[in-house]
């Protein structure tokens, strides 16, 4: 009997073994990033001593942009061509992500968050925009209206994050949270995960191209993703309850149909609780911006401009 469980254990050693030399990722090196996803817009500006990758493009009345869990200023880029020549749009890698990435106190709690968006608007000169963020980017953007609703003018709300989930959560959250289990992801990042992920994400599945799993996947290889992407997700509140329902600026809610990430009734949700505010639904995933990009900026071109 101990023999067979030996052999089982032997099994397992030589199974993981093999599973470890397979999907290991080293880091990829933070100038070699640069190389790759910075480009002549690209800046960078310091914030509370981390250098922060930004885009300033166009002009008009400032538009800021906050992306969602481990995207980075690029999920905008359709965006962005819809709408700089109609407003000044900024848009910023967030700390944890892309290439600004992890921050010396790893501190990613929402509070951190709102923190820094006033810290870098306010190093930008930026005293009062619009506001618009997906998923963890919209999380942020309301509790920034929520605690400077002098600064935010009109905000958008992509999908956004912060009431208690009603589905379950995605299985990169619960590897994130779970002991041991968490240190492996930091070396061990098999690509098939993120495309898995990305095909959740997206409603057309013809839109998850080999180039689209390439980005996201080396993103998260920038030195310390990973590790931060753990401390992000081990922070989660679910604070929308509380909130929302004080929150007066003007609002549009933008949401995928189709988002199994957080469901439609979320949307539902924000559009009780803020009393200005109105929903668009898209036949979309969870990021509706990135899928249905003319669609999606027109509506929030015609919200904002009227």
């Amino acid at each position: 009997m101990k023999k067979w469980i030996l052999r089982i254990l032997l099994f397992i050693v030589i199974l993981m073994g093999g599973y470890t030399s397979l999907y290991w990722q080293n880091d990829i090196p933070l100038e070699t990033l640069k190389k790759k996803y910075c480009n002549e817009q690209s800046k960078f500006i310091d914030v509370n001593g981390q250098q922060i990758h930004y885009r300033d493009e166009g002009s008009g009345y400032p538009l800021v942009l906050v992306h969602g869990t481990s995207s980075s200023l690029h999920t905008w880029d359709a965006w962005v061509n819809e709408l700089k020549k109609d407003f000044r749009v900024i848009r910023m890698d967030i700390p944890a992500f892309g290439i600004t990435g992890e921050t010396k106190e790893r501190n990613y709690t929402i509070e951190n968050y709102v923190t820094f968006i006033d810290d870098f608007t306010h190093t930008l000169g930026v005293d009062t925009f619009y506001l618009a963020g997906n998923s963890l980017g919209g999380e942020i953007t309301w509790n920034y209206a929520y605690t400077h609703p002098e600064k935010v003018k009109k905000m958008i709300l992509i999908d956004a994050a912060g009431y208690q989930r009603t589905n379950g959560k995605p299985l990169a959250f619960i590897i994130a949270e779970t002991p041991v289990l968490n240190k492996v992801m930091t070396k061990i990042t098999p690509k098939r995960i993120i495309q898995k992920s990305m095909l959740g994400i997206y409603y057309d599945d013809n839109k998850v191209t080999d180039e689209l799993v390439n980005h996201y996947f080396e993103i998260l290889l920038r030195p310390g993703n990973r590790h931060a992407f753990a401390d992000r997700v081990r922070v989660i509140k679910y604070e929308a309850e509380e909130k929302v329902n004080k929150i007066k600026t003007p609002t549009l809610i933008q949401w995928g149909t189709y988002d199994t990430w957080i469901l439609p009734i979320d949307a539902e949700k924000f559009k009780k609780d803020i009393v200005e505010s109105e929903v668009k639904y898209y036949a979309a995933g969870h990021v509706p911006m990135e899928e249905l990009p003319v669609e999606t900026a027109k509506d929030a071109r015609d919200f904002l401009l009227k």
